[in-house]
């Protein structure tokens, strides 16, 4: 599966540079995020070193993923794509959100 890379996960003052949020293609629901939790991800930078992480958690209501990354990836991934490959093995349950009243 392929993912674009779209920000460090960050707050007002501060960026982490190991973490990252990602869109995956295909994935457009919270449901479906989190069933991707466990799986790896790499980005090649441009000089042909790759960076591998893993997804770790939903990011927001409309699929996309956090990764934390074993280094700091440059402020250049940013934009670009990332490969996902699918876990191997029994599959977690899908964590349901909660329906609102």
């Amino acid at each position: 599966m392929k993912g674009v890379i779209k920000n460090y996960r960050r707050g007002r003052h501060n960026a982490n540079e190991r973490q990252l949020v990602l869109e995956i293609d295909g994935v457009t629901s919270k449901e479906k995020a989190y069933a991707l939790v466990g799986s790896r991800v790499e980005w090649k930078s441009p000089s042909g070193k790759v960076f591998s992480g893993t997804i770790t958690s939903a990011h927001g209501n409309s699929g996309a993923v956090r990764a934390i990354f074993q280094k700091g990836l440059p402020g250049q991934c940013i934009g670009q794509e990332a490969l996902v490959k699918e876990k191997e093995g029994p599959q977690k349950p899908v964590k349901k959100s909660k329906a609102k009243k």
